[in-house]
Formats: structure tokens, C-alpha cells, sequence
């Protein structure tokens, strides 16, 4: 914990918007416009390869174009997705140096566009983000590896990267937490969803109880653990006479809901660089019944949080029947009333999020 209380900036990522713009409602000038006239932002995050064509080769007067737009309607550009596909071979892994070479310019176009952070993924080592470190000094890029459920922020594997960090010293290594590695219950739109697929009553039961369980169980600390929750996922749906949802529970139940503790990311709290907000969903009362996102900002305000919050709304991958746009609404009041309620704000004001954003990623680490 800090002294100072931290004030977190408001933003949103383009992914929360999947369905509208697979559905051509909106392309990404026209979904940008809309980020910014609605108040989502100001914080702004995309994903490299799923909105800018040809990424991350991109030509100059495209990059021109694009920053262009962002000044234009006043958003701030926090984080870019950019993808470790060490399995982009059929026949093998790419080994580090390959890995390097793929994601040298992902992280080169970040800089360009104007993004001062670059999202990586778990499957980089240790040893990886110290090769990739160069890169980053050179771009002055921060690159923030996302902690997503099934990982946590005390499993084994990112307890090494934070150890790697410290022995480092760089402010430009860190995290994304993600708040789905810290879920208190199915979301009740999904069951809805398999509802809505046929999975009777007595299943989505058996399904919702065993979900409950891990919760009590507490996280996986290593993959083998992991490998056999989401093998009782799939035995539950054949058990139940539907092994097609079998794969789909098991994704869910370990990969999407995750059961760690909000406390546990205190374990790297000085490295998190940015913040995925995922959620999954508002209830009747305004508030986000499988995340605990009133408590999660508390402990944000607590650590003297100063970087960006995006909203990560992932339930537009089950729910077609409400506006993703009404819920993200939702979910942004629930994070201001919750850091009202700690004490702080969040930073809504470009200008203000802008300078917050660059005194959070020059200060250094301190474990």
C-alpha cells in the first residue's frame, strides 16, 4: 500500500465492440468516433491485428491518418495488443531469436501509432522479454505481459517473470493485470447462453457448482493442475449427455473465469503497468455480478494506481441480445462510484490522463 491514493484513467478497448464490428455496424473510424462521443475514454486500446489491416506493416500515411483521428477526438492512446505466437510454424516452435524477429515490428508499430504500451502474452519466458528489452529502449515502448486466467498473479510462471523484472530494474518490463484471473462466479448471461443452446436445468447446475468449487479450491499454481479442471469441464458435459459443450466449458471455467483472490496481485502490484477491466456483464441493480470490480479498484486506489483501466467487456461472445455499448456504460459508472468510494476518482480529462499516463511509466520499480 501507498501513502498517495491512486486516481486511474477511464479508457476501453476496440474488443469490447467485436460483435458490432463483425457486424459491420461500425468500422474503426466510425467505432473511434464513437468511443470518444459516448465518454468510454479517454484511454484507448486496440488490438494490432485485429483492426489495422496489413499490421504491423503499416505505411506512413496511414500511421499519419490514424494519429490524426486520435487527436482529433481527444482520446489517449494507452495500450497496443501485439501477439507471441510462438505455434505461427506447423512443423515447430519458434525458437527466441525467431520469436524476437516476429515481434520486433509489432512492437515498432506501437511506437509509430503513438502507443506508449505494448500488450505481450504468458507464452514469453523470462528470458524472452530480457531479449526483448533492447527493443523496447530503443521504441521506448513498455512492454506489460498480461496475467490472464488460467494464470494468476502467484502462479509459478509469473512469479518467475516478476522475479526477472526486479533482478532487471527496468521500468519499461511489466504487467497487464487482467480481471479475469480474479472472478467470484459464472456470469449469468453465459448460463443464459447455454440456456439458450439447449443445456438443461440439471447441467447448468452441475456446471455452475463445479465452478464454484475451484473458487473454494483457490487458483491453479502450475499447468498440470489446470490441465485437470479443465478435463472435469468436459467429463461434466458427457456425464450430462453433452460433450459438445464440453470444450466450451472447459475454455470458460478455467480459461476465461478465473478463481484467484483480489489480493493476490499484490504479489506484483509495483509492475502493473496497465489494466485490462474484462467483465462480463451488468444485473438489474447496475453492478457486475461475477467480478469483483468495487473491490478491485479499492485495491488499485490502495497501490497508488495511476495508469489506465480498459474496460474489457467479454461477454459479446455469448451475448447477441444486449448492446455492448449499454454495458459498457454500466461497467464504467460501477469503476467511478467504486474509486469515489475509496477516496479517489477516476481521471476522465484527456489532458489530465495524458500527463498521468507518462509520470506512471517513467517512475521506476521499487519491489
Amino acid at each position: 500500500m501507498t501513502e498517495t491514493l491512486g486516481a486511474p484513467i477511464q479508457g476501453v478497448t476496440l474488443y469490447s465492440f467485436t460483435r458490432a464490428v463483425h457486424g459491420r455496424e461500425y468500422d474503426l473510424e466510425s467505432l473511434i468516433r464513437k468511443v470518444a462521443a459516448d465518454g468510454f475514454g479517454p484511454g484507448l486500446e486496440i488490438i494490432g491485428f485485429s483492426s489495422f489491416r496489413g499490421f504491423p506493416k503499416l505505411d506512413d500515411a496511414f500511421v499519419g491518418w490514424f494519429r490524426d483521428l486520435v487527436a482529433e477526438v481527444d482520446l489517449v492512446p494507452t495500450s497496443l495488443a501485439i501477439n507471441a505466437d510462438v505455434g505461427i510454424r506447423r512443423d515447430r516452435l519458434l525458437t527466441q531469436e525467431e520469436l524476437v524477429e516476429y515481434m520486433t515490428p509489432q512492437i515498432e508499430a506501437a511506437a509509430k501509432l503513438g502507443f506508449s504500451i505494448a500488450r505481450v502474452q504468458i507464452s514469453l519466458t523470462p528470458d524472452a522479454m530480457e531479449a526483448l528489452l533492447p527493443i523496447a529502449e530503443r521504441t521506448g515502448v513498455t512492454l506489460a505481459l498480461e496475467v490472464h486466467a488460467d494464470q494468476h498473479a502467484r502462479h509459478e510462471r509469473v512469479l518467475a517473470l516478476r522475479d526477472r523484472y526486479e533482478k532487471i530494474g527496468s521500468p519499461l518490463l511489466g504487467f497487464t493485470a487482467d480481471w479475469g484471473a480474479t472472478v467470484k462466479g459464472f456470469a449469468p448471461s453465459l448460463i443464459e447462453a447455454y440456456r439458450r443452446r439447449g443445456a438443461s436445468e440439471e447441467l447448468l447446475q452441475a456446471v455452475t457448482e463445479l465452478w464454484n468449487q475451484t473458487y473454494q479450491d483457490g487458483p491453479p499454481d502450475n499447468q498440470g493442475e489446470h490441465g485437470k479442471r479443465f478435463g472435469a469441464f468436459i467429463g461434466l458435459a458427457h456425464q450430462h449427455g453433452r460433450p459438445d459443450l464440453g470444450i466450451d466449458f472447459g475454455i470458460n471455467g478455467t480459461g476465461l473465469f478465473g478463481p484467484a483472490p483480489v489480493d493476490g496481485w499484490l504479489e506484483i502490484a509495483p509492475w502493473i503497468r496497465h489494466v485490462h477491466g474484462k467483465f462480463f456483464g451488468i444485473d438489474e441493480n447496475g453492478e457486475e455480478p461475477s467480478v469483483p470490480v468495487r473491490e478491485l479498484i479499492q485495491l488499485l486506489v490502495d497501490i497508488g494506481y495511476t495508469g489506465a483501466i480498459s474496460s474489457e467487456y467479454e461477454g459479446w461472445h455469448w451475448n447477441y441480445w444486449q448492446s455492448p455499448f449499454d454495458i459498457i456504460r454500466g461497467e464504467q459508472a460501477v469503476q467511478r462510484s467504486a474509486a469515489a468510494d475509496a477516496g479517489s476518482r477516476m481521471v476522465t480529462d484527456p489532458a489530465e490522463a495524458r500527463a498521468a499516463l507518462a509520470r506512471h511509466l517513467a517512475q521506476p520499480v521499487r519491489g
